[in-house]
């Protein structure tokens, strides 16, 4: 498996309250922490507070480059960028991607460094070469002032593949159970509109690594299906979707697709068949009702109409056994009360009179 430790550091002008620079660093996607100008810094992990307590030269270290180095280094270029293309006000931004990576099998790695400057990519750093290559015409002047800074790049290369790899090992040996663990997804289909595609949607699983398409007879389908990114969840999971076009597909045929899901390096997968009964829409129904050849507005109104009609129904021979037991009894007091039998009888016997 490959292990990355990613540094995100951005500073901006002309935005207010707003801290200056903000830093974050993950490690295989997982936040570790945050800091920022303000002198604050937040542990994201548990694990990563225990590195905190007991590694006191990386608190140290992370304290300097979050309260001091990268704020002051990150404010100087932003006003000497301005300076240089002649910007003397408005918002403007410099982003930092810099870090590591390491394949725990073949033990192989690389580091790397990358500027961005108000959206666009900026300029980057070849780490075996040790000069920077500017990605846009605009990079070229910092290009050739950073590349007479060799102090500055010798140190960059001690941090990216000596520095770097080590910590990164050693979170990874950490936070092993965390990040090698395999979680297996829910997997649910989704419908937008009785003519969109049908989606199939995974969510929660972990790591990244994975697969996921549909096959028609067990075969996998290579047209009419549109594959989604892998995207992050908040809570260090992951999720993903493949979109099947069923607008040529007869209901009756539904039953022969599937979406089939998979983690790398699990022999496990995970089937969910293309049924009817299956599918969750926007609309509030399953969709094996739009199959009916009735619209949405249609199908609605009878199933509201059968239900008022059974209640109505329900409710009047309701009424009708309540009228007819409340007869009998009120039948059955009579005859059986002596006194009101006997003032039932004066009433009706004209000899009383």
């Amino acid at each position: 498996m490959k292990h990355s430790l990613k540094f995100y550091f951005t500073g901006s002008f002309g935005i207010p309250d707003v801290p200056e620079f903000v830093g974050a660093v993950d490690v295989d996607q997982i936040w570790m922490a945050y800091c920022d100008s303000n002198k604050r810094i937040k542990p994201k992990q548990d694990w990563v507070k225990k590195v905190i307590q007991n590694d006191r030269e990386q608190l140290d270290w992370y304290k300097e480059e979050c309260f001091v180095v990268q704020p002051n280094f990150f404010k100087t270029t932003i006003e000497n960028l301005m300076q240089r293309f002649n910007q003397r006000g408005g918002v403007h931004i410099l982003q930092r991607m810099s870090g590591c990576e390491w394949d725990d099998e073949t033990g192989e790695g690389n580091g790397f460094m990358h500027y961005g400057y108000d959206g666009e990519d900026f300029i980057s750093l070849n780490v075996k070469n040790l000069t920077w290559i500017a990605l846009k015409p605009r990079g070229v002047a910092t290009k050739l002032s950073w590349d007479a800074d060799k102090i500055t790049l010798r140190h960059y290369e001690n941090y990216l593949t000596h520095i770097c790899p080590q910590w990164l090992k050693k979170y990874v040996d950490i936070a092993r159970s965390s990040l090698l663990r395999k979680d297996f997804p829910s997997v649910s289909l989704l419908q937008k509109s009785p003519s969109s595609p049908v989606s199939c949607f995974a969510t929660g699983f972990y790591p990244d690594k994975a697969v996921m398409f549909w096959r028609k007879d067990g075969e996998e389908l290579q047209e009419d299906v549109d594959h989604g990114e892998i995207l992050s969840n908040h809570d260090g999971s992951f999720q993903m979707s493949v979109d099947l076009n069923i607008s040529s597909v007869s209901s009756e045929d539904w039953g022969r697709y599937e979406c089939v899901f998979q983690l790398s390096g699990v022999e496990d997968k995970i089937f969910t068949k293309l049924e009817t009964m299956m599918v969750n829409t926007n609309w509030g129904r399953i969709s094996f009702l739009n199959h009916d050849g009735l619209s949405n507005t249609t199908t609605l109104v009878i199933v509201v109409m059968v239900v008022i009609l059974g209640f109505f129904a329900i409710a009047a021979v309701g009424f009708i056994v309540y009228r007819k037991r409340r007869a009998d009894r009120s039948r059955d007091s009579t005859e059986n009360s002596p006194e009101l039998s006997e003032l039932t009888n004066s009433q009706i016997d004209p000899q009383t009179h």
